[in-house]
């Protein structure tokens, strides 16, 4: 059978998955139903913001300040190279991290520049008429496309007379909504305060005062007289709670990193699901393990990682892991603190990576994923590229996309569609085990025969009166433990 053929068969595939997804497809009951099967899901909904209902602060600390709830929004982004489709789809994505964090969208501005304005961020001429479009809208707040500098931050909230925040404390901001277990929200935390160390500022003159004596935190005898200002003292703090956070992270580590010992002692291969936020990580975890973890249609749903055990067909067992979905420009905070989730990344044996079949862009995405795992030492892992989504992209653009990505595999984790393939194919990229042995094991020591069958490749197997003979291939750990029994 020629390519031609071939690909023509994959795109009669693809289109027949398309028709058989939109005549399923019950718009009505996809939302209950998905909560009916998801309680964290459920749980996650059941605390809504409800507009209308906030109050404005006269003044407050940044720790405060960073705590209200996002309402009405302005994005402001800035164009500083590719086309002005690249442009767009960055705005959008930031569109959809800014409904994930619960705020309303209300407008959206691009800029044109070589480079950032030094001062505003977007130049004097754009922060007039981000003004006017503030005033016209009703918003709140400005979201920036980008990491602001603290003197951008505070003159463009100068100028604009409304709270201004930028991608990276957007980005935080999910993160501390969706953290669930105790290193999670440990982790979001060091990051937050990290970012906000050198953007401390009051409102108005309050953080320049000087305070002594007992204003100056109970500090009492030894802190009296000048003593520092508000802000000193606010930024020592900080420090304090940082040490402690890292000091506690690297506590929790130490469980994380007995339990990984375990499996790499017993030679479990690992596998790691990498992609893009929203690629559908978690989907495809409950459609290969049935474990249950939250998928819902949200930008960084998934922060916790989650780890599975699978049996492959062959009866050899690895282990699956869910992680944290990567974001072009991915604030370096975040690569620090999660370090949980990306140990995983870069200690598994094969990377599976997903990617978004149904975005504009996807080969933009593979590119920031890509620069996340080289930063984090990952680039020569042998990995697996799964194009996801495929019920509801164009099938035309998926056979271009399978074409641009050698080696992909396009599936369905909502429907099923490609799972059987992938699954062959995670399971011939596994290592294979190595070593021949020839032995006659015991029936005291079911345990190593329990081992083969899990790790190895059983040729023959044959029931003896003194044990049981196997001649199999297994891995050279294996293979040590049993040299005593070797026939």
């Amino acid at each position: 059978m020629s390519k031609s053929d071939n690909e023509f068969d994959e795109f009669e595939a693809l289109l027949a998955e398309s028709a058989r997804v939109a005549a399923d497809f019950d718009a009505a009951d996809s939302d209950d139903y998905a909560e009916s099967i998801q309680p964290d899901l459920v749980e996650r909904n059941a605390l809504r913001r409800v507009k209308g209902f906030s109050t404005q602060l006269q003044d407050i600390s940044e720790a405060e300040y960073r705590e209200l709830q996002l309402e009405k929004v302005v994005l402001v982004g800035v164009w500083t190279e590719g086309n002005s489709k690249m442009a767009e789809n960055s705005l959008a994505e930031l569109k959809a991290l800014a409904e994930t964090a619960g705020s309303e969208v209300m407008e959206g501005l691009i800029q044109r520049r070589d480079k950032p304005d030094p001062a505003t961020y977007i130049g004097s001429g754009k922060v007039v008429e981000l003004r006017q479009v503030v005033v016209a809208t009703g918003a709140d707040t400005v979201i920036c496309d980008g990491e602001l500098s603290p003197s951008q931050l505070r003159q463009l909230e100068e100028k604009v007379k409304v709270k201004v925040i930028d991608r990276t404390a957007l980005i935080l901001d999910i993160f501390a909504q969706h953290a669930k277990s105790k290193e999670g929200k440990a982790q979001v935390e060091l990051a937050q305060i990290s970012y906000l160390l050198p953007r401390l500022r009051g409102w108005g003159e309050s953080l320049s005062r000087q305070v002594g004596g007992r204003a100056a935190g109970g500090a009492g005898i030894g802190g009296r007289g000048p003593g520092e200002t508000k802000i000193e003292t606010d930024r020592r703090r900080i420090r304090d709670k940082m040490a402690k956070l890292r000091r506690e992270i690297a506590e929790m580590k130490v469980s994380r990193d007995t339990k990984r010992q375990e499996r790499r002692r017993n030679n479990i291969p690992s596998v790691a699901i990498a992609g893009y936020t929203n690629a559908g990580k978690s989907s495809l975890l409950n459609r290969l393990t049935g474990a249950g973890v939250l998928v819902e249609n949200a930008l960084f749903a998934t922060l916790d990682p989650t780890t599975r055990r699978v049996e492959g067909s062959d009866g050899r067992v690895y282990t699956l892991t869910d992680t944290v979905g990567f974001v072009s420009h991915l604030p370096h905070q975040l690569v620090d603190a999660f370090k949980s989730t990306l140990e995983e990344v870069s200690g598994a044996d094969v990377i599976l990576h997903l990617v978004d079949g149904s975005h504009p862009e996807p080969l933009e995405q593979v590119r920031a994923v890509h620069q996340v795992i080289d930063e984090i030492g990952g680039s020569s892992i042998r990995e697996l590229i799964v194009i996801n989504k495929v019920d509801i992209s164009d099938p035309h653009r998926v056979v271009e996309l399978v074409n641009q990505l050698p080696g992909s595999i396009p599936i369905s984790a909502h429907t099923g569609f490609g799972i059987a393939e992938l699954k062959r194919a995670i399971e011939a990229a596994l290592p294979q085990p190595d070593v021949e042995v020839n032995a006659v094991i015991p029936y005291t020591r079911g345990d190593l025969l329990h081992q083969i069958h899990e790790r190895g490749e059983i040729f023959t197997e044959e029931h003896l009166a003194d044990g049981t003979h196997v001649r199999a291939l297994v891995d050279a750990h294996l293979a040590s433990a049993l040299e005593r029994f070797t026939a």
